[in-house]
């Protein structure tokens, strides 16, 4: 082969590889060339060079950075007929294995360079090959063969100096790490797998991996069978072998599509079933007769002549594509969801629990958080719902549920209604249902709110840890933002139902706002001092009501000596509105008669001096539950009440009690 630049090819290779995978693809590659020997007593040997220990009196106990492997064989890869094939891209050898010649350029990804030695038998004697692998345009450099004296086939693979990649430094995390990978060939029952060993040149430790995965960790199978698929033109088969693996470290369990006995893709489970997040466990007797739980994971192997004809080159993906498919007959998703159904009805115990208990959490949530929405618990597909949930995934979930079948119904109404020709039947009655349902649901959050609301309005007319109050501005933009008016402030974001239901249904309410825009003079003497004024509508019949706070614990303004009296303020204003010197947000007269009545409440906490001031300065009048006061102005039509902070807290929780029970939420 020439004129290919295999350095420029190996910088552009996009694929999910590692430093692992040309060691995977060399021990591959001698188990490929030893099911042509007629030999049995194959074997692999991997050998692991380390970097010559340095004497740091810091650090006496460190193992050495594994730098470079071996891997060999006693089977042939290289002969002068073979050779040439290997330095030709694409050859025609080995094609039935679908051996491509990719991992070549693996090898020049991950280490600096490839020695290569290969002893062959020529009719009665034997010859050694030996080269380098590759420069720049050629896999076979330096090519050389001699006659030998050795007296036995082999192959060694050098591979030299790993590049930039870091690889584990003990020769058992490396061990489990090829079992992993090279787990297809230890558990097909179609393949008698040769002895793979890994070993370190000069420390004299070895792991045979044929033997680790009984004896470092445990590998059950739990189900075999055979899956097949089949659409209108195509039918094909998979063999499907499911395993529990106990490692001690925390695995995911993984559905291993697999192609000529190598992993290509290795999905998760719980991305087609959900309840399959977490690993299982297994309860154990141990040798001192104790009772512990073994955790383990589960890995479904998939082989097939469909995965083995449609792998990619790099076989790191396949041909077709992951979810839909036009052009091969099925797509890698379509071969996942049964795959994954099988799994699902061989522990099935376990995700049954599993999705009972998911169940019982959102159960939960709705109960406790959102019970406005426990006619939706049935809609819930748990199928796809994950299986760790927090509240907020919960609520996502559930907020999705809703606004999908508000959707759904709000199309069909609307298809109903732009055809004349429809008629009423049970289609109709479905999606009346479904607005219902949705209208209850948003009608009884609506009331859940409310109780969050009274609490914080409640919390707000506390004393704070420091023995002061909240802020002049927390109390009134609970009820209503300040310095705002009805048109600036929608009706989601005021909650004057606190005072009276009545005023959600009002218009032209002004808040902290100056009596004209050309003054910045407020009606309030205070910040606190907000009156909010409002009417069903500008009509000279229909009363204007007004509310104004005051501070919590604020008593100052009855002194004799303070220019704040309220009451003097509320005659004043009046009498300017009556004198057409107050105009609507929307710069219109107020509409009044001379017996248009006004309402005027003020809120405030009624101290003993405030008590004392209204009944002997003010002629007012308690309330039966003495939380309030009253009196009327007869002359100016003019009715002021004087509440307590209490009572508007306590006379709201009343209005809304029965609508806190129905909600389980009192």
């Amino acid at each position: 082969m020439s004129n290919v630049n295999i350095t420029g090819l190996v910088k552009n290779i996009k694929s999910k590889t590692n430093v692992y995978t040309p060691i995977i693809e060399a021990i591959v590659n001698s188990l490929q060339s030893i099911e042509d020997s007629w030999r049995t007593d194959w074997e692999v040997i991997i050998t692991a060079k380390r970097e010559a220990q340095q004497e740091l009196w810091f650090d006496k106990d460190s193992i050495p950075e594994i730098s470079s492997f071996e891997i060999s064989d006693n089977w042939v890869w290289f002969n002068e007929k073979n050779l040439k094939s290997f330095d030709t891209l694409y050859s025609d050898m080995k094609v039935e294995k679908w051996c491509k010649g990719f991992w070549r350029f693996m090898f020049h990804k991950y280490f600096d360079t490839v020695d290569v030695v290969s002893v062959y038998k020529d009719g009665h004697k034997y010859k050694k090959i030996t080269f380098d692998f590759w420069k720049e345009e050629n896999f076979v450099e330096n090519p050389n063969i001699i006659d030998t004296s050795e007296s036995d086939t082999k192959t060694i693979i050098k591979l030299n100096r790993i590049k930039d990649w870091a690889i584990e430094k003990k020769l058992e995390t490396i061990a489990r790490k090829l079992v992993e990978k090279l787990l297809i060939y230890f558990i097909n029952d179609k393949y008698n797998c040769p002895k793979i060993t890994l070993k370190e040149e000069d420390w004299g430790n070895s792991i045979v991996l044929n033997e680790y995965i009984w004896t470092h960790a445990e590998i059950k199978e739990e189900h075999s069978c055979e899956l097949e698929l089949e659409d209108r033109a195509w039918n094909e088969k998979f063999n499907v072998k499911i395993f529990k693996i106990y490692y001690p470290d925390n695995k995911k369990n993984k559905i291993s599509l697999t192609a000529h006995n190598r992993e290509v893709k290795d999905p998760l489970l719980h991305e087609f079933i959900p309840e399959f997040d977490d690993n299982f466990y297994d309860e154990v007797e141990t040798e001192d007769w104790k009772i512990v739980k073994k955790d383990y994971f589960i890995k479904a192997y998939v082989m097939g002549w469909y995965l083995d004809s449609h792998v990619s080159l790099e076989r790191d993906n396949f041909l077709f594509s992951e979810k839909t498919e036009s052009f091969y007959p099925f797509s890698e998703e379509d071969i996942l969801i049964k795959v994954a159904g099988i799994v699902k009805d061989v522990f099935w115990t376990d995700v049954k629990l599993r999705s009972e208990k998911k169940a019982e959490k959102i159960r939960n949530y709705i109960n406790t958080e959102e019970p406005y929405y426990k006619s939706y618990l049935e809609d819930i597909d748990l199928s796809s719902v994950p299986y760790n949930l927090t509240n907020d995934k919960i609520a996502s979930e559930i907020h999705r549920v809703v606004y999908e079948q508000e959707r759904d119904a709000k199309i069909g109404a609307k298809t109903i209604l732009d055809n004349p020709s429809s008629d009423l039947n049970e289609a109709s009655a479905e999606i009346v249902n479904k607005l219902t349902k949705v209208q209850i649901a948003e009608l009884a959050h609506y009331v859940a709110l409310r109780k969050t609301i009274l609490s914080l309005f409640k919390k707000s007319l506390e004393i704070k840890e420091d023995w002061k109050y909240f802020s002049e501005n927390t109390v009134h933009n609970i009820i209503f933002p300040t310095r705002s008016n009805s048109d600036t402030t929608p009706y989601d974001n005021h909650n004057l139902w606190i005072l009276d239901e009545k005023l959600n249904f009002t218009t032209h309410i002004s808040s902290d706002e100056p009596i004209n825009w050309w003054t910045t003079e407020r009606t309030d003497l205070l910040i606190f001092n907000n009156k909010m004024a409002f009417r069903w509508e500008n009509e000279a019949s229909n009363p204007i009501t007004i509310f104004e706070f005051k501070k919590p614990q604020r008593d100052n303004f009855v002194n004799p000596s303070s220019d704040e009296d309220p009451i003097e303020q509320i005659i004043r204003y009046v009498n300017s509105i009556k004198e057409w010197k107050v105009k609507t947000p929307a710069w219109r007269d107020i509409q009044i008669w001379p017996t248009t009545p006004f309402y005027w409440y003020v809120v405030i906490d009624l101290t003993q001096k405030v008590k004392d001031w209204l009944f002997s300065t003010k002629n007012f009048k308690p309330m039966p539950d003495w939380q309030g006061w009253y009196n009327w102005f007869d002359n100016i039509n003019l009715y002021i009440e004087i509440i307590s902070w209490d009572k508007v807290l306590k006379d709201a929780e009343m209005r809304n009690k029965i609508f806190f029970k129905k909600l389980w939420i009192d």
